[in-house]
């Protein structure tokens, strides 16, 4: 009797097992082999951008940093996107309607320290730690031929652009309440433009901004 049990619970035990591996291998069951993990690149080994010859035309030009995977460093505004004008002021004035900055758009990559901005033809490609030597060496918006050295950083929540030897000049950067980017040039007549995100970015968006002459 004793023997007739014990044979009766291998039997069942074996059913059991052959239930389970069945159920693993079965296509409508979960996989023995664990998904492949993929990931990007870090920022590190990703070649800085510039400003092509003569500034990026009707178009913007494909990310620079679109498979990096480093989380943005701790302090570091939320600035990614495709950014437009929707309101702006020079002098404490609303610009005119005609003011060609009322057509401004703007990208942001950022990814671990580093920030690209691509807007009005040209491509600022940063580390915002407050270096000169990973700051922004490329040219200037008015000719795409001047070169441009500018230190980046991240202060208090706000991105900071100033030019090598001025720090008394600061271009910045930062959110308001609602969302929006907030854009101060103190070198354009005081230029203080509020910006909306409109996307993404992703790809070549058209870029419909021409410099006044």
């Amino acid at each position: 009797m004793v023997r007739r049990f014990e044979a009766v619970l291998g039997l069942v035990a074996i059913a059991v097992l052959a239930s389970l591996a069945a159920g693993c291998s079965s296509g409508g069951g979960g996989s023995s082999e664990a998904a492949p993990v993929t990931t990007g690149r870090s920022v590190d080994e990703i070649p800085v951008a510039h400003t092509p010859p003569g500034g990026f035309g009707d178009t913007f030009p494909e990310e620079v940093l679109a498979d990096c995977s480093d989380p943005l460093v701790e302090g570091a505004p939320d600035l990614r996107g495709l950014w437009s004008v929707i309101s702006a002021e020079r002098s404490g004035a609303p610009v005119k309607a005609d003011d060609s900055i009322l057509n401004y758009r703007e990208r942001i990559e950022q990814c671990g320290n580093r920030i690209v901005d691509m807007g009005g033809g040209t491509i600022s490609d940063a580390r915002a730690d407050g270096t000169e030597a990973n700051g922004v060496h490329d040219v200037s918006v008015f000719d795409f031929t001047t070169p441009i050295n500018i230190i980046a950083s991240y202060e208090s929540g706000v991105f900071v652009l100033r030019p090598v030897g001025m720090p008394q000049v600061a271009v910045t950067r930062r959110l308001d309440a609602d969302g929006h980017m907030v854009w101060t040039r103190p070198d354009r007549g005081g230029l203080v433009a509020t910006l909306e995100r409109i996307g993404d970015g992703a790809g070549t968006p058209p870029n419909p901004f021409k410099m006044a002459g």
